[in-house]
């Protein structure tokens, strides 16, 4: 009985369904291709657009011939945001003038954009849904 239990469950866990879901990103408009884009990735409002501790996924991409692309997978079906920047000098941080205005390319998903500062996420939100899920972000 015990050899049955261990088997069924055995059994159970090797047909969970798994999250196929994949995001790709490209990201167009990077002025050159020094340094990288850099990419966060949310899953609600918490943080959003700077938080790297709060991001469901970030990444580092290599720029080439004005583009980025990068592909996120197994992501779980729901709502996201992402905010990119072109890290030119590849300093980890944005680089801003005096009054803060970026002096880099900077862009966030549906090209959102705020009056005074960055969009709420609700502006930049977007589904993921079951299969392939493409998102194209226009830097500034």
């Amino acid at each position: 009985m015990k050899l049955f239990i261990l088997i069924l469950t055995l059994f159970a866990f090797a047909f969970q369904p798994k999250e196929d879901n994949t995001l790709q990103l490209t990201v167009n408009n990077v002025k050159n291709n020094q340094g990288v884009v850099r990419v966060l990735l949310f899953k609600g409002p918490e943080g959003f657009p700077d938080v790297v501790e709060k991001a469901h996924g970030n990444a580092s991409v290599k720029i080439e011939n004005g583009k980025a692309k990068i592909t996120f997978e197994n992501l779980p079906e729901g709502t996201y945001a992402l905010s990119v920047f072109h890290d030119s000098q590849n300093t980890g941080k944005l680089r801003t003038n005096a009054f803060g205005v970026p002096r880099d390319g900077y862009g966030f998903s549906n090209n959102a954009t705020g009056t005074f500062g960055p969009p709420s996420f609700e502006k930049a939100a977007f589904k993921v849904t079951a299969g392939k899920n493409h998102v194209e972000i226009d830097l500034r």
